[in-house]
């Protein structure tokens, strides 16, 4: 079972993502709006990422109820 930190995501994406935010921190452009910031960007498209293998985990383990 996978932990609630990892979500479902494999370790090199997880390293990626985190060095991904941390370069967008240090040296990423000045707050933009919601719809044009870069780490609001990378946070929708892991929130993606996690809602896909979330669904993908429920459709691989039959339903236990």
């Amino acid at each position: 079972m996978a932990s609630s930190r990892s979500k479902g995501l494999s370790v090199g994406y997880r390293i990626g993502y985190r060095l991904r935010m941390i370069g967008l921190t240090i040296f990423g452009p000045a707050q933009l709006g919601e719809g044009n910031d870069p780490k609001a960007r990378l946070v929708r498209e892991r929130e993606a990422r996690v809602a896909h293998a979330r669904a993908a985990r429920a459709a691989r383990t039959p339903d236990q109820s």
